[in-house]
């Protein structure tokens, strides 16, 4: 191949790594997540922290920041490979699945966390309703707002953890098909 070939193709490889930071930003993860996981995914093949760190410019300590992220949003996974004594790091290679993790892991974090804020308020509302003080009428009334408003909460958030293993399932692909 010539150097020219060579440096064409490079180019079309860091757009679709430029891509791939772009959608990911999308979906509120920094655009430097998504370099990396373009880089393993043009890659093919799992790639070490200094394999990585020279690829992107970026210091090992700064990757190794950056792949944890990537593992703990379900878009990395640490791999073994018998014989090499360094960490690998491998991405998925079907877009699908890749936004499923990410859909998935964000939304999910999202719902637990208000689910438990959702219920905990409902908590303290009912309290105070039944307390033995005096509530006036438009106290009452609030209240009764709110926990009505804290319903709508949690049954949105119950639809929300619906969805997510709607995705998680890949029923979505029934209704949604990939092709």
């Amino acid at each position: 191949m010539e150097e020219n070939e060579e440096f064409k193709i490079k180019k079309i490889e860091d757009q679709f790594i430029d891509r791939f930071a772009e959608n990911i930003n999308t979906y509120g993860i920094s655009p430097t997540v998504g370099r990396v996981l373009g880089l393993i995914y043009m890659n093919r093949k799992p790639m070490t922290l200094n394999e990585l760190s020279e690829a992107s410019g970026m210091s090992k300590t700064r990757m190794s920041q950056v792949v944890r992220k990537m593992v703990n949003l379900n878009i990395a996974e640490k791999v073994f490979e018998k014989g090499f004594r360094k960490d690998l790091y491998n991405v998925e290679q079907d877009y699908y699945q890749t936004f499923i993790a990410v859909f998935s892991t964000n939304w999910g974090k999202l719902a637990h966390k208000n689910k438990m804020t959702g219920k905990k308020l409902q908590k303290e509302l009912s309290e105070i309703l039944s307390s033995e003080d005096e509530l006036t009428e438009e106290a009452e009334v609030k209240i009764n707002e709110l926990l009505e408003e804290t319903r709508l909460l949690l049954n949105y958030i119950n639809w929300l953890d619906r969805l997510v293993d709607f995705f998680e399932s890949e029923e979505i692909f029934k209704h949604v098909p990939k092709t």
